[in-house]
C-alpha cells in the first residue's frame, strides 16, 4: 500500500512540474513576442586633433651587411633628428619596423645570386600639431625618407563626442518607436533593455606614394598641404519596449 502511495505521489510531482514547466515555457514565449525593438543612429562631426604617419627608409643594395647596416643607420639618424626640429617629442616617435635582407639577382645563366644587403626601417610618427604635418613629410623626404605611409587622423579624446552621437541615437530610437507604434496600432511600454552597438570612426585619409630619393635632388622640397576634413563618429542604439 506504502509503494503504492509513494508511486502516486511521485506521478503527482512529475505532472505538476511538467504543467509548470509548460505554463513557464508558454510565459517565456509570450514575453519575447511582447518585445518590440528598433534602432537609432546619431552621428556626429569633430575636426581631427591627431595625424598618425608612417615614414621608412630603404637602403641602396650594399655588398656587405655592414655597410647597408651603416647607411641605413646615418640615414634614420639624420630623419629623426630632423623630425626633432620640428618639436615632435620621443614619446610620439616610435620605430615599428627593421629589417636586415639579403638582396638576390637571378639570370638564366647563373639562376639565383647573392648580390648584396639591404635594410629597412619604418618610424610610427604622431603629430599633435597638424600644422607640420606638411613639413614632416618634406624635411623628412629630404633627408633620406622614400617610404611614406597613409596619415590617419584621429581625435585624442572621442569620450564627450560619443556620448553626444549616443544621445542622438537614442532619440531617434524613440521617435521611430515612436511612428512605428502609431502607424501599427502597438501601444508601447517601458524601455526594457538599451544595447549599445559599435561605432564606425571614419578617417580622411592622405596617401603619398613611395618618392625616390634622386627625385628630391639637392633643391629643398615644398611642404605639401594636408587636409584634415572632419571626423564621423556613429553610434548605434537599440531600444526594446514591451509591447502593452
Amino acid at each position: 500500500m506504502q509503494k503504492i502511495q509513494a508511486f502516486l505521489i511521485a506521478l503527482l510531482i512529475l505532472t505538476v512540474g511538467g504543467v509548470l514547466s509548460v505554463a513557464l515555457l508558454a510565459t517565456n514565449k509570450n514575453k519575447e513576442q511582447d518585445n518590440f525593438s528598433v534602432v537609432g543612429s546619431g552621428i556626429v562631426y569633430a575636426k581631427a586633433d591627431i595625424a598618425n604617419i608612417n615614414v621608412g627608409v630603404k637602403s641602396g643594395t650594399k655588398k656587405t651587411a655592414m655597410e647597408a647596416t651603416k647607411e641605413g643607420t646615418s640615414k634614420m639618424n639624420s630623419i629623426i633628428g630632423e623630425i626633432k626640429k620640428l618639436k615632435i617629442e620621443d614619446k610620439d616617435i616610435k620605430t615599428s619596423d627593421y629589417s636586415l635582407n639579403p638582396a638576390y639577382n637571378w639570370t638564366q645563366d647563373k639562376g639565383q645570386e647573392l648580390i648584396g644587403y639591404e635594410v629597412s626601417q619604418s618610424l610610427n610618427l604622431k603629430i599633435r600639431d597638424l600644422n607640420v604635418i606638411g613639413d614632416v613629410i618634406a624635411k623628412t623626404t629630404e633627408q633620406g625618407v622614400n617610404q611614406i605611409g597613409n596619415i590617419e587622423f584621429t581625435i585624442d579624446d572621442e569620450f564627450a563626442l560619443k556620448n553626444q552621437a549616443r544621445e542622438i541615437a537614442i532619440a531617434k530610437a524613440k521617435e521611430k518607436a515612436a511612428i512605428i507604434a502609431k502607424q501599427s496600432g502597438l501601444k508601447l511600454g517601458k524601455v526594457k533593455n538599451v544595447v549599445e552597438g559599435n561605432d564606425n570612426n571614419v578617417y580622411p585619409t592622405y596617401t603619398n606614394a613611395k618618392m625616390s630619393v634622386a627625385a628630391v635632388g639637392q633643391e629643398d622640397l615644398k611642404a605639401p598641404t594636408i587636409q584634415t576634413g572632419q571626423n564621423e563618429i556613429k553610434m548605434d542604439v537599440t531600444l526594446t519596449y514591451e509591447v502593452e
